[in-house]
């Protein structure tokens, strides 16, 4: 009994004596039930708030250990022996439809069941329907009085005696709630560490959304994987047990033709699970976008024609207003269809533009507590230099800014991101030409969708935990004379296998990316099993390769005066010849072998701590 000794200490948190109140032997906390109008039903356990630590070494070091996927049950079941009460304990039975009060009789753990009676009279909360004594008598017949344990919640009592069957229940829970996924026993490379593959990652997503560190967007594309795949998964089962192991019938046949599409379907939605479940791939492969930005709407033209110019500030000074009416308000509204709106807050000043409208942002620091959508064609500007014109965004939510417009312009402002867990520039859609801005993010920085292309000249972006810009295939991105450092990696360009093979079309010219945490520019592909691979972790199945290529640090003076795809091949080619590590020049040699780079030259690459240029294989 030393094991569940220890598991004791790590699993029960120590609980409060309330003032007035004698300490009791338990040290788990009581859960007031939300008792109906009629109800009786006794407190619980509070045993759902446990700390991410605590369900990870009781998973690891009591329930599941190095089991495989196919022995998940037997390993359950014996830990569940050895620290449940056999019987006579009350527990309160839970399902969707109603709440009812239980006598545990025995526990059949092998099948992870409790035989259970109903303490009489009565005592049960309904949700949408009727139950009475007879009722529910019936339906326990109906089970032979067996429910699953998962199902239980132990009632509160002072002793201490239940302590441990409370936390092993909830544990038990809690796996069948969150962890556990109907297909993992189907795996068909059931000879890996369960815990590892399936168990932390899942878990570790779990805590990382309940404490807001993964995008709103994300956790939508994640739920609605879920549903998707947990439905394919029981056609798939429906169609496999009807067919007949030694017929050749035609409608046989047709099953089998079903079957095998429904099983690459599934696959695939198991591959973009996994790709969210996994920290790494998580970042690094991302995701597309499902949330409400996606739905704010082009308002277009306005009816009469006229087109507004806004005007940002909280006050300004006479010479400001007239150098302002002088080199910006006369040039631009010198026709008689212009209007000129003020006002104090640069979102408020968006959020009223239609298609055509200019917005000029005057010298201050502008706080704002919501995301800058930008779904029309339209040009924000800054009235002075970037660290003149600041724009702050405190508060969590979606990124910064989200711009769909088919033609929008960003100049002059300096946007400074706080506790976000997005991205602080996202162009989902259309173009987007920024010059001159500064970006001080928090998460990722500029990302750029399939389809949507972004041009971006002399900015300055820093401070991204993420990438410094992310590129999505089939996206067209335009990187003239920015200066892209402190962040996780500079540069992250996508390759999808599931994105019909569309590259990005990227120019890059006379940029400096450095003292980056990882690469300057990586891509991240697929592994065909076709590249040259270091184990970046065999436990994942992950690898990178590696490139520490000092020879593109002065890549100003060889790429100059590229014309065409071949000159290209050739100057990159006489640098790799250089290259003393096969797998750098592989990195390269493969961005250029696939054509994202439309134009790469005059750039800088310094101090950046994994290398200039590598793949990401996954």
């Amino acid at each position: 009994m030393e094991c569940i000794e220890k598991q004791s200490a790590h699993s029960i948190p120590e609980s409060n004596v309330s003032d007035g109140q004698q300490p009791s032997a338990t040290r788990l906390q009581r859960c007031e039930h939300q008792r109906g109008v009629n109800s009786s039903l006794p407190d619980t356990f509070q045993t759902s708030h446990l700390l991410f630590y605590e369900r990870f070494k009781a998973y690891q070091d009591y329930m599941l250990g190095d089991c495989k996927p196919s022995e998940v049950k037997a390993f359950t079941a014996d830990y569940l022996e050895k620290v449940l009460e056999p019987s006579d304990w009350l527990a309160q039975w839970s399902t969707d439809v109603f709440d009812v009060l239980v006598e545990v009789r025995d526990v059949d753990f092998k099948n992870l069941k409790a035989c259970v009676e109903l303490v009489l009279p009565l005592q049960c909360d309904c949700r949408g329907c009727e139950l009475n004594e007879d009722a529910m008598k019936s339906l326990l017949d109906a089970t032979q009085h067996k429910v699953p344990l998962h199902e239980l919640q132990v009632v509160y009592d002072e002793s201490g005696d239940f302590d441990q069957t409370a936390i092993a229940l909830e544990h038990l829970r809690f796996f069948y709630e969150h962890i556990w996924r109907l297909w993992d026993e189907e795996d068909e490379d059931d000879d890996f560490d369960y815990f590892v593959r399936c168990v932390e990652p899942r878990l570790r997503l779990y805590y990382d959304i309940l404490e807001g560190r993964v995008p709103a967007g994300l956790v939508a594309e994640y739920q609605f994987l879920l549903k998707n795949c947990s439905q394919c998964f029981k056609q798939f089962l429906v169609v496999r047990s009807s067919l007949s192991t030694d017929s050749d019938s035609e409608l046989d046949n047709v099953s089998m033709v079903e079957g095998l599409k429904l099983y690459d379907q599934l696959e695939m939605l198991k591959r973009k699970l996994h790709i969210i479940e996994n920290p790494l791939l998580r970042y690094v492969l991302g995701c597309k976008g499902n949330n409400k930005q996606q739905c704010v709407q082009s308002r277009g033209i306005r009816a009469s024609g006229i087109k507004v110019i806004h005007v940002v500030t909280v006050s300004c000074s006479n010479i400001q207003l007239q150098s302002l009416l002088s080199d910006r308000l006369q040039p631009l509204g010198s026709s008689e269809d212009t209007r000129i709106q003020f006002h104090t807050d640069p979102v408020a000043a968006v959020d009223s533009c239609h298609q055509g409208d200019v917005v000029i942002v005057l010298p201050g620091i502008y706080n704002v507590s919501s995301s800058i959508f930008l779904p029309d064609s339209i040009s924000i500007e800054g009235f002075g230099l970037p660290d003149e014109v600041v724009i702050e965004k405190k508060n969590k939510g979606g990124s910064f800014l989200e711009s769909t417009g088919a033609d929008v312009t960003l100049s002059n402002i300096k946007f400074i991101q706080h506790d976000a867990i997005e991205g602080i520039l996202c162009v989902r859609q259309g173009t987007l030409n920024m010059e001159n801005c500064v970006l001080q993010c928090e998460t990722t920085g500029v990302i750029v969708r399939t389809s949507a292309q972004l041009t971006m000249k002399m900015c300055d972006l820093y401070g991204s935990k993420g990438a410094g810009v992310e590129i999505y295939p089939g996206s067209v991105c335009s990187l003239v004379g920015n200066g892209i450092h402190h962040c996780k990696d500079g540069i992250l360009i996508k390759d999808f296998a599931d994105e019909l093979d569309v590259m990005p079309s990227i120019t890059m010219e006379n940029n400096v990316i450095h003292n980056n945490e990882g690469y300057g520019v990586i891509v991240v592909k697929p592994n065909t099993g076709e590249h040259y691979r270091v184990p970046l972790d065999r436990s994942e199945g992950r690898y990178v390769a590696i490139n520490v290529d000092q020879t593109f640090q002065n890549n100003n003076n060889t790429d100059r005066g590229v014309a065409s795809t071949s000159s290209r091949k050739l100057q990159l080619s006489r640098q790799l010849s250089r290259n003393k590590e096969w797998s750098c020049s592989r990195a390269v040699q493969d961005m250029v072998d696939r054509q994202i780079f439309v134009s790469l030259q005059g750039n800088q690459f310094r101090r950046n701590n994994k290398g200039d240029f590598g793949t990401f294989f996954y």
